[in-house]
C-alpha cells in the first residue's frame, strides 16, 4: 500500500505539492497550479497547504 508522504527531492517551501504529485505519479507542476488557484480563487489553498505541512510524514528510509 502506498503512503502519502512529503518529498525531500522535490520541494518548494515543505514538499508538500511534491509530495502529492509522487503519489497520483504525476507532474509536480500541475499540483502547484492546482493548489495555486485554489489559493487565489478560494483563499483556502494557503490553509490546506500549512495544515498539510504539518500533517504529512517526511518520507524517512530505514
Amino acid at each position: 500500500m502506498r503512503k502519502l508522504f512529503k518529498s525531500t527531492t522535490d520541494k518548494k517551501l515543505f514538499g508538500v505539492c511534491g509530495g502529492i504529485a509522487e503519489y497520483f505519479n504525476i507532474d509536480s507542476t500541475i499540483v502547484r497550479l492546482i493548489w495555486a488557484i485554489l489559493a487565489i480563487w478560494f483563499g483556502t489553498g494557503i490553509l490546506i497547504y500549512i495544515i498539510a505541512a504539518l500533517v504529512m510524514p517526511t518520507f524517512s528510509e530505514c
